[in-house]
């Protein structure tokens, strides 16, 4: 896939950077070029992970967004609009796991990673899309997960199928691919986003709080697919799931 050199005039939001594979992908793409939005919940803690980087000379700019509130994602795209009237590069990073084993899972159990993980994606695209339209090479960045790939939970022998206690969040995660899928068949259809491409990706097994630090791969490793994304050329795919290494099955 071609990859574009970007300048600070190309404008990038992450959500859910404050740590983690989030933060790591902030970072990246401030390191190559970009001004970077810090997406961040709790504000506080986004001011803590720039002033992090700042310590390490890379430049990023905290924003405070809850993506499971409306007003709170509003406030995010109205300050983008007002101070550079549009969007380049959105990443949902932004995401929640809470692990259950799956006959005891409930309907209600379900609503928070889907609030977040689904819903939450949702939001933040359409509140952005006014912001994206405006962009001559939009990007979005979907972060769904290896353990949504129906490839490998069919088949008994992986660690996929062995656990059951992501049961919500892998089921989430499935959606997540799903819609990024019906938004790009969306985005070839809309003349005014014809140009723009929306991706999944997996960053495989990392380790982040998330799975109580056990990955096996560093977030520097994870943010890696996002940032190839985050960066195709106007040939580029649209519509796909991938890893750093390239497509991964569905």
């Amino acid at each position: 896939m071609e990859l574009v050199r970007m300048s600070a005039t190309t404008i990038a939001l992450v959500t859910g950077a404050n740590k983690g594979i989030g933060l790591a992908t902030a970072q990246q793409l401030a390191q190559l070029g970009m001004t970077v939005y810090l997406g961040s919940r709790d504000l506080s803690r986004g001011v803590r992970a720039a002033e992090q980087l700042a310590a390490q000379g890379v430049v990023v700019h905290p924003l405070g967004i809850d993506i499971t509130d409306d007003a709170s994602v509003r406030n995010a795209a109205d300050f983008l609009r007002a101070e550079h009237g549009r969007l380049d590069v959105l990443v949902n990073n932004a995401g929640t796991l809470a692990r259950k084993a799956a006959l005891t899972v409930t309907a209600d159990d379900l609503r928070p990673e889907f609030e977040t993980n689904v819903f939450g994606l949702v939001r933040v695209i359409h509140t952005m899309l006014p912001l994206l339209r405006r962009s001559d090479a939009a990007r979005v960045v979907n972060l769904s997960s290896t353990s949504a790939v129906f490839t490998h939970t069919a088949d008994p022998s992986t660690m996929f199928a062995r656990s059951d206690d992501s049961f919500a969040y892998a089921a989430s995660k499935a959606a997540v691919t799903m819609l990024t899928l019906k938004y790009a068949n969306a985005f070839r259809a809309d003349p005014a986003l014809a140009h723009a491409k929306v991706n999944a990706v997996t960053p495989g097994y990392v380790a982040t709080d998330l799975n109580a630090f056990q990955g096996v791969r560093t977030t520097e490793e994870g943010a890696r697919a996002s940032v190839r994304l985050a960066t195709l050329g106007p040939d580029g795919p649209s519509g796909g799931f991938f890893d750093d290494q390239g497509p991964v099955p569905w």
